[in-house]
This record gives C-alpha cells, sequence and structure tokens, in this order.
C-alpha cells in the first residue's frame, strides 16, 4: 500500500513482535522527513528503506554526524541505497559488516547503508539492493549537489550482483534502487539518453529476474507502473500491500 506520511496511521501494524518494512523515496537531506508525526508510530525494530539520494553523508562535519547519530538512535532501523547525489566515497569510508545475508556499511546506530549488489533477508524476505546512478546534471531544486564519478558501479560491481543473483535462481522479492530501469525511466521522462552501464545493467535485471515489486526514488514523483513498479517520493511504501498512489503530482526529474 502507498500512502502519504501524513495517511501512514491507519496501516501502522502495532502487533509486537512483528516488525514492517516500509519504503519511501529520496530525501536529499531533508530532517524534516524523518521528523514526521506519522513516523513516530513506527515501532520498535521496524524498518524504513530510503531510494537513494539520502543526503545526510556530505562533507564528515560535525554537525552532520550528530544527525547521524540521531537517525541511528531511532526506534526502527533506517536503510539506503546510494543515490546519484551522495557523496559516494565519504560512504565507503564507513566500516563494512555482514548483515542479514549482505554487507552494509554501518553508519551509526541503527543506521545502515546497503551496498550495490547485495541480497538482504528482512522479515523472510529477500531485497536486492543496487543503488548510485547518473547525477551529473543536477536540477533546479537541488543547485548545490555536486556528483561523483563513483555514483554509477563499475564492470565488477554489475559481476558481483549477477553472483549474488545467481545464487537465488535470480528471483528476489524486492528490488530496491536509486534509478529505474531506462525503459520505466523512458516512459516517465518522454526524453532519450545515452544508455550507462547501470541503465545496460537494469535492463538485463528486469529481463531476468522475478521480482514481486521494484522500488526506486529518482524520478521525483509517486506513481505506480504496472504491473510491478513503483516510483516513490514523498510517499510511503509497505511491503505486502498494494494500493493506489495518494501523493502528490509529478516533481522534477532527477537523474
Amino acid at each position: 500500500m502507498i500512502v502519504l506520511f501524513k495517511n501512514l496511521w491507519p496501516i501502522i501494524n502495532e502487533e509486537r513482535g512483528v516488525y514492517v518494512v516500509y519504503i519511501t523515496g529520496d530525501i536529499h537531506g531533508d530532517i524534516s522527513r524523518l521528523k514526521n508525526k506519522a513516523l513516530r508510530k513506527l515501532k520498535k525494530n521496524d524498518f524504513l528503506i530510503i531510494c537513494g539520494d539520502f543526503g545526510f553523508i556530505w562533507n564528515g562535519s560535525v554537525k552532520e554526524r550528530k544527525i547521524l547519530k540521531w537517525i541511528g538512535n531511532r526506534r526502527y532501523n533506517v536503510l539506503f541505497v546510494e543515490g546519484g547525489h551522495d557523496n559516494y566515497r565519504l560512504i565507503c569510508e564507513y566500516p563494512e559488516k555482514e548483515w542479514n545475508g549482505g554487507i552494509v556499511h554501518e553508519i551509526s546506530g541503527k543506521l545502515k547503508h546497503l551496498c550495490r549488489g547485495n541480497i538482504f533477508n528482512i522479515e523472510n524476505e529477500t531485497f536486492f539492493a543496487f543503488g548510485g546512478g547518473d547525477g551529473a546534471n543536477p536540477d533546479d531544486k537541488f543547485p548545490e549537489y555536486d556528483w561523483w564519478e563513483e555514483s554509477l558501479p563499475v564492470a565488477d560491481t554489475f559481476d558481483k550482483a549477477r553472483d549474488n543473483l545467481g545464487k537465488y535462481n535470480n528471483t528476489v522479492d524486492y528490488v530496491v534502487t536509486h534509478q529505474p530501469s531506462p525503459k520505466i525511466k523512458a516512459a516517465l521522462s518522454k526524453k532519450e539518453s545515452e544508455p550507462t552501464g547501470l541503465d545496460l545493467f537494469f535492463n538485463e535485471l528486469r529481463e531476468k529476474c522475478t521480482y514481486k515489486k521494484w522500488f526506486f526514488g529518482a524520478v521525483h514523483i509517486n506513481k505506480i507502473i504496472p504491473p510491478a513498479e513503483i516510483s516513490l517520493f514523498d510517499a510511503l511504501s509497505k511491503t505486502g500491500e498494494n494500493g493506489i498512489i495518494a501523493g502528490k503530482k509529478k516533481r522534477n526529474y532527477n537523474w
């Protein structure tokens, strides 16, 4: 089910011991998104996954570290894949650890970065995470955001991802990325661009893998694209449920 944060109240599962996985779109370092009253209803050890452009790991300042500590102290887990406007070099300085079947960067407390190409077992479901994106031409809404070439994965990363997917017979419950596949990107943006290695890999992923839903955040809109893709911005999706978008209209594109 997909709802705006303000409409989240009715769908929170209050049963203790049953943890729920929620997914949302780009945050771009906007702390107000994590202070919304609705998120206060997430119970201990629930999960919130952010589809790229997390934005809180930027310059390593004292203020930034305090914010990361605050996020890591939430009673629910905060997980994210990186986007096209994240300081990937700085993210990679955090310690790596095996977690729930995959590799993460441990940022602070319950805050973790899901490393590219890994598959994670969360609440008896599998999540294939693959962040990164082409943010070389930032949009007008975030003109201060730079782009690192490491935001686009290299061949070795794709190979590792293929190996991990092969261990699961190319079948997972959910795919979580920043960018969508090129077909979905073209349908939503109505423009063509030279394909990157990431685009080609996502084409392959879409053709060869089986999944229930593919979540992404780069487009900055809330929209269900049948049969299985879900674009998220300021809306929230609860895994295991379907619904219709109740979000705002189209926002700026951001790849």
